[in-house]
């Protein structure tokens, strides 16, 4: 069994309760699957739950370089020189990002508000980017972007390998064939 899930902002990636806290289990009545990967309460977006051990291993394990495509709202328009050193690689202080892709993105057509809404600064433009990674450590995508001098204000994971978030919104999940 696969499942495809868009994740709602501030859920934790887990089935345990947590008093105060929503968690999958708050999504997904669905007995015996496990997410593939973690998704930071923060973040928002595809997150996948099986309940075959093996796949869940080929779609978190990097050695298999499943692609991940994230959508970042950051603070600030970044320029050719910022978009090439995120693409470069960068130096994150515990490891140094592997090559991705990166570039500059219209507001995603798809995109449903976020609850809360992001804070906005009247005087700091905003705007998107597509980071697509064959890798994904601990809040890799907002470290590399503050690095460059654009924190992410919104994250959005939009694709994991040939799985999307088309046609689900916050908190609205389908099985799908593995």
């Amino acid at each position: 069994m696969l499942i495809l899930l868009n994740k709602p902002f501030n859920v934790l990636t887990q089935f345990r309760p947590v008093e105060g806290r929503q968690t999958l289990k708050d999504f997904v009545p669905v007995p015996g699957v496990h997410p593939a990967g973690r998704l930071d309460a923060d973040s928002e977006g595809l997150l996948l739950l099986t309940d075959d051990g093996r796949l869940q291993a080929r779609i978190s394990d990097p050695r298999h370089k499943m692609e991940k495509v994230y959508w970042a709202q950051v603070e600030g328009v970044p320029d050719e020189e910022a978009l090439a050193r995120l693409r470069g690689g960068l130096d994150l202080g515990d490891f140094t990002s592997r090559p991705c892709k990166a570039r500059l993105i219209s507001e995603p057509e798809s995109l449903w508000p976020r609850h809360p809404p992001i804070r906005f600064r009247q005087a700091i433009p905003t705007s998107w980017l597509e980071i697509r990674l064959k890798e994904g450590k601990n809040r890799q995508v907002r470290r590399m972007t503050a690095k460059v001098g654009f924190p992410t204000l919104r994250l959005i994971r939009a694709a994991i390998g040939p799985w999307t978030l088309a046609g689900l919104q916050p908190g609205e999940w389908r099985e799908v064939e593995r």
